[in-house]
Formats: C-alpha cells, structure tokens, sequence
C-alpha cells in the first residue's frame, strides 16, 4: 500500500472524503404498500439521517430506484415519486454524514447487478478493514463509483464465485469487518445481516404477511407493525417464500451492542433490550444525581439530549424540573450552513435562555455527553448572560476519550475534550463552576448491567474504554486520514 504523502491528505480533505455515519436501514416484503411503509419507516428513524435518503424496490422483473437529498417527508411524501417505486418488496436508507462527501451516488441503498441478479444494499455502520478490501478489489478491476465502504460490500458480492444469492451474501460478509447492520433486497428475498458482535442494531417486525428489518422499534410503531425480535449478533435472516429463515455462519460470540444507542443515537421510544431508551436514559440521570455532590435552585436540560436523564436527576434529588433553554425545532442544518456569518450566531439559532425561569438561580445543567466542549462552553456562557448564578454541569455518561471506528461520527482523539484535558481543565474550558461525568461503573448500574460480571452483556464502550472489539486494519492516522491510494476514486467524485 502507498504510503500517503502530504498532497494525497490536501486532495482528500478537499474531496471531504469521509468514512464514518450512523444511518437508519429499513425493509419490508409481501406488501402492496412496501415503498410507502418503507418511507414512514424512514421518517420515524429521521434522528439517525437527515442528509439523503433512498429507496430501492422490486416489482417481481424490475428493481426501482429513487434517491434525493434532504428529509423524508419531503421527498418521498410526494405520490409521483411513491408511483415510480411500485412492487411487493422495498428497502430504505437515511444517510448520516457530518462531513462526508454529500453526493448523491453516495446516497444508499445502493444497488447492482450481479450474475445470480440485481441486488440493492442499505448498511449503517462503519468497515473496519474497507481501505484494505477497496484497494485489492481495485487492483483486480473493480472500478468504484462511491467515496462509501458500503459499495466495497457490493463488490464482495458481486465477486463472489458462489451460486446463490445467499451464500453470495455469506461470502462477502465472512470477509468484513466492524461494525455493520444491513438490508438486502434481490427478486423476492429480503435480507438482514448483522456484525457478530452486534455491535449495530437489527429488528424484526412482522406486519400481516409482512415481515420487517429496521434498525429500531420505534419505525415498527409508525406502521403499525408488531416487534418480533432482535436480529442476533452474527446472524444472516431473509424472507423467502413469506417465511423467516436463519442462518450463523459464524462462530459464536458474546454480543456486544454499541452503548451510544442506549445514551444517544436510538429515538426514546425505541426498545433497547426489553426497555425503552427513555428508561435507560432517565435511569443515567437517577445514578449521576447519586453520585452527584452539588446542592442548586433547579434542573435545567439541555434539550432535548439531556431531557430524560434531567428528569431521572431532579426526581431522585426532589429538584424542580426547569425548561430553562428553550429549542428551536425549525432550525434545520440547510439553514446554518449557507455562510460563516450566519454560523457564527452558533448555537443561539437552536437554544435561547429562558431567563424568566434561571435568573438569579443556581443551576445544575445536564446534558448526555461531552465531546468538544465548544456547544457546552456556548450554553454555559449563555446561562449566565441570562443572569444565571452559578451553572453547575453534569454530564449522563463518561468522559469519552477515545474515537470510533464502527459507524458513530465521532471527532479524532486530539479533538475529543476529555481525551486531552483533565477534569477541572475541562470546566474551566466550558466555564462552569463545577463539572461531574457519571461514572462507567453508574452507567452499567443504571443498565442494570455488571460490567465485572461474565454472566452480564458486555457493551462495546470503547468510547471510554479504549476496548474496542474488532480492531481497525486499516491504517489510520490521529486526524483519521487512511492511506487510500485511490486518487481515481477522488478524482471522480
């Protein structure tokens, strides 16, 4: 492999090139409405990607495809675009890149025709070893059209010396590596496979006849559709024949789901191993409150993040519950990004202080992590220009220290704040009077996890570990640049 030199970094910074999102995947087979349901399902895993967002679907001969940039609901709310994705058989995509190449062959799912037929691939999460696969693929011919490590799968696929589609499938995935939950869709069969760790998540939903795969319950909710069960860590599901069948082609592990579902990325509503991501999150709060050493006035959110851990918080402590920022619902990003003067207003164009609520009060602030510390220094600064005080901030999970490699956009480690800033370091950076973080050890409390205990699961918390449970092949720099020699690739994007 080429070493990268400093004008392949410039060419690739210029290009934005970028491997890492959270995504939403959904699917649905044996239904008339499949690409409507397909698009309500995206609309209810809307957090998870508002970039782009696509839909493949299969009429029994032909594959449809529709892609846009933008929001769910406006574009696939629109009957003439619902018209051009007929068939019984759908899948979807919600992209997420906070600085990745926004174009739209970049948009998912992306589809291709193989020799076994035409196959469409919607995947969340992140490749550990997808330079080193993309580079031997290219030295074999295979000419790439997308900056994603999702087309080197449909390239393992379309490879692949095996028969049938599902042994195609097995084929691929035996050689990635990471992170993954994906979403296959090819004549009649639909396909769910997830990482043998588990570390991104899998549902099954079954609505009639209809089965469904999606990265999250709440998407069954919108359409009416009954939760089954989790896909299982390693395990390769499809429908065929209106029957749900199961394959594990690999050795048996012990599951390891991403812990940021359960603090972050997953909507409240959305069942997490038997409980809502509400409870967990308001369970954080109960156990940051325990270890909490601060008496104040009120407990203000940072919403709506912080909201379900600040009332676990100010329960347990019998605290009042103040709105005391107020969001902006209606800022979108198309809005902030436009130019730097209007970027510059920051995080005042989605939070403003209530001041009616917090002047004169001594305030503990909470909110679910911390990762730069720029938008905690902001509302901090706020707080007090609104006559807060004192601001206290508590924060519902660990310091995160280090960065991820499984499909979470998270900074480098020389940019993660706790990474680089003791504690006090970093309270005085945001500019509040005190700063606490929960403890590992409260965190899988209010799990109801033991993380000393074998016979408990094991979360993927490399964010605060530095325990990561597939480690990256490919070869990354601090600033996260890889040695992709693919200046072609670049080039064409």
């Amino acid at each position: 492999m080429k070493k990268i030199t400093k004008k392949l970094k410039k060419k690739l910074k210029s290009y934005n090139l970028k491997l890492k999102e959270e995504c939403g995947v959904f699917g649905v087979s044996n239904n008339t409405d499949a690409s409507a349901l397909t698009a309500l399902g995206l609309h209810a895993l809307q957090h998870r990607g508002q970039e782009g967002c696509g839909i493949v679907s299969f009429d029994g001969k032909k594959y449809h495809s529709e892609k846009r940039f933008g929001l769910v609901g406006d574009n696939f709310s629109k009957e003439k675009v619902l018209k051009n994705l007929s068939g019984n058989y759908a899948i979807g995509h919600n992209r997420y890149s906070t600085t990745g190449e926004n174009t739209l062959r970049n948009i998912q799912p992306f589809f291709a025709d193989t020799n076994a037929g035409g196959i469409g691939v919607a995947h969340n999460g992140n490749l550990t070893n997808s330079i080193t696969l993309r580079n031997k693929l290219v030295e074999d011919g295979a000419i790439f059209h997308t900056t994603s490590d999702t087309e080197t799968i449909v390239h393992l696929i379309a490879k692949s010396k095996r028969n049938k589609t599902i042994d195609k499938i097995i084929d691929a995935i035996f050689q990635i590596q990471g992170g993954y939950a994906l979403v296959m869709l090819t004549q009649n069969i639909l396909i769910g496979v997830r990482d043998p760790f588990g570390i991104r998540p899998l549902v099954i939903g079954k609505l009639k006849d209809s089965y469904v795969f999606t990265s999250e319950t709440c998407a069954l909710d919108i359409i009416g559709a009954k939760f089954i069960r989790d896909v299982e860590n390693g395990e390769v599901v499809f429908i065929e024949n209106n029957e749900l069948k199961s394959i594990k082609p690999f050795p048996l592990r012990k599951v390891r789901p991403c812990v940021f579902e359960y603090i972050y990325f997953a909507r409240p509503d959305s069942i997490l191993n038997g409980k809502s991501a509400y409870e967990y999150r308001k369970n954080f709060g109960i156990e940051l409150a325990k270890e909490n050493n601060i008496d104040a006035d009120i407990i203000v959110p940072v919403p709506d993040s912080g909201n379900s851990a600040a009332i676990g918080f100010s329960q347990h402590l019998g605290k009042n519950f103040e709105l005391g920022l107020i969001r902006n619902h209606y800022v979108g990003r198309t809005f902030i990004e436009p130019s730097q003067k209007i970027r510059s207003l920051g995080v005042k164009l989605k939070l403003n202080a209530n001041k009616s609520s917090i002047k004169g009060k001594k305030i503990i602030l909470i909110d679910d992590s911390l990762v730069r510390g720029t938008t905690s220094y902001k509302i901090v600064k706020m707080l007090y220009d609104a006559g807060a005080k004192e601001v206290h901030v508590r924060i519902a999970c660990p310091e995160i220290r280090y960065p991820d490699f499984y499909g979470v956009d998270t900074p480098t480690k020389k940019e993660l704040l706790a990474a680089n800033k003791t504690n006090d370091e970093i309270c005085d950076y945001i500019g509040a009077k005190s700063l606490k973080f929960l403890s590992i050890e409260g965190m899988y409390k209010a799990m109801g996890f033991d993380k000393r205990n074998e016979t408990y699961p094991q979360l993927t918390d490399h964010y605060f570990t530095g325990d990561y449970p597939v480690k990256p092949i490919d070869k990354l720099g601090d600033d996260k640049i890889t040695q992709l020699s693919l200046l072609s690739t670049a080039s064409n994007n």
